[in-house]
């Protein structure tokens, strides 16, 4: 193993998003010490991950001196593990392999992973690597909330499942609620939001997922920045049939151009307050229709939690979007859930709570920050 000391090893953590890639640095005791980000990036038509892959590059070249390693290990998030992987994975050639064989899964996502995980691996030959999945946090969900209604070849053959995702966003906001409030995570009954581009809702009993809007993969559930969320089943085939797409097509409809983008030509929710404000029925449609989704998932999984320890915001939207916040806790009072809208409108940053002394259950934010998630999991195998 590489390391420059034992005191002051650095780890790196590495997350690919399907059209962004962020680098985080940190030092020995989980401190972040250097982060870099690129945005907007596309392959071209070009096999997945080429993009990623030259950002890869550009971002380690331009780190300053000190930052460069060598590294006491590298994290990669991962977003589908499949039924193989529940647990951060040490990788070998055969996870490189594995990885590429649930690629159906996560088309948009895992050939990325594997392009970066294979570029540092070049780049860093002697220093281990490990991939961190964003199912594995919704790994023990109760089958009721796991399977489909649909016969048992569909998930024992072709593994058609809720898997969840966002679990190491949701794994970081349980573990600093629960630093936050001196309970330790196995007591804490949870509803996560995760808001950003894109969304999800987690039921948390005990510290454990029971539930999570988002399944097979992370098209269903809430309407996000440019995905469709939860939509008949029938509609992909009347699509192909009526509308003449192909299924290729219709795969990227309801990824690519649907959810906010879809609704009022924009997946910014700061462009959507703007375009209200200037008295834009589509983009106030947009946003009734958001919040109206993320409402009908609070109900249902308050109702199964029954009890509920807090509400817990995360994500870029949940962070920093004060009408969001406010809209999705409307009346909700009689339901152990009593805003502070003072608070709520306050600009404060870090975990901060925002329900009044009064509230039976608590409404929080968390920061996300899934690459110090990442390395904290890392360090425990270490």
């Amino acid at each position: 193993m590489t390391t420059d000391g034992p005191d002051n090893a650095r780890w790196l953590a590495i997350n690919a998003g399907s059209s962004s890639l962020k680098l985080a640095i940190f030092d020995a005791s989980g401190n972040r010490t250097h982060a870099v980000t690129a945005e907007d990036l596309g392959d071209g038509g070009g096999p997945p991950g080429v993009a990623h892959s030259h950002a890869l590059d550009e971002l380690l070249t331009a780190l300053p001196p000190g930052e460069t390693g060598p590294f006491r290990g590298i994290a990669h998030r991962v977003v589908h593990g499949g039924d193989r992987f529940a647990a951060p994975t040490r990788i070998d050639p055969s996870v490189i392999d594995a990885l590429h064989e649930i690629e159906p899964l996560a088309p948009l996502h895992n050939p990325i992973a594997a392009a970066c995980i294979e570029r540092t691996g070049q780049r860093f030959p002697d220093t281990p690597q490990y991939a961190l999945f964003d199912t594995a946090f919704h790994r023990d969900m109760p089958p009721e909330a796991r399977d489909y209604a649909l016969p048992a070849w569909c998930r024992d053959e072709l593994g058609i499942r809720r898997y969840g995702f966002h679990g190491l966003s949701v794994a970081h906001a349980l573990r600093r609620l629960a630093e936050a409030t001196g309970h330790p995570p196995a007591r804490l009954n949870l509803i996560v939001l995760h808001l950003g581009n894109g969304a999800s809702v987690t039921a948390i009993r005990g510290g454990r997922s029971v539930a999570t809007s988002m399944g097979m993969t992370p098209l269903e559930g809430l309407v996000m920045g440019t995905r469709a969320g939860d939509i008949d089943p029938a509609i992909p085939g009347v699509l192909e049939r009526r509308g003449g797409l192909s299924s290729d097509e219709v795969d990227h409809l309801l990824n690519h151009e649907s959810g906010l983008l879809g609704l009022c030509g924009s997946r910014d929710m700061r462009e959507i307050h703007d375009a209200i404000d200037r008295g834009s029925d589509e983009a106030s449609t947009a946003l009734a229709m958001y919040i109206h989704r993320i409402r009908h998932y609070l109900g249902g999984y308050l109702v199964n939690l029954g009890r509920l320890d807090a509400l817990v915001f995360t994500g870029g939207v949940g962070e920093h979007d004060v009408v969001v916040r406010e809209s999705v806790c409307e009346g909700l009072g009689v339901m152990g859930l009593a805003l502070d809208v003072n608070a709520n409108r306050r600009d404060d940053t870090g975990v901060r709570a925002l329900h009044q002394p009064h509230s039976p259950a608590g409404i929080w934010v968390v920061p996300a920050d899934e690459e110090r998630e990442m390395i904290r999991q890392i360090q425990e195998i270490d």
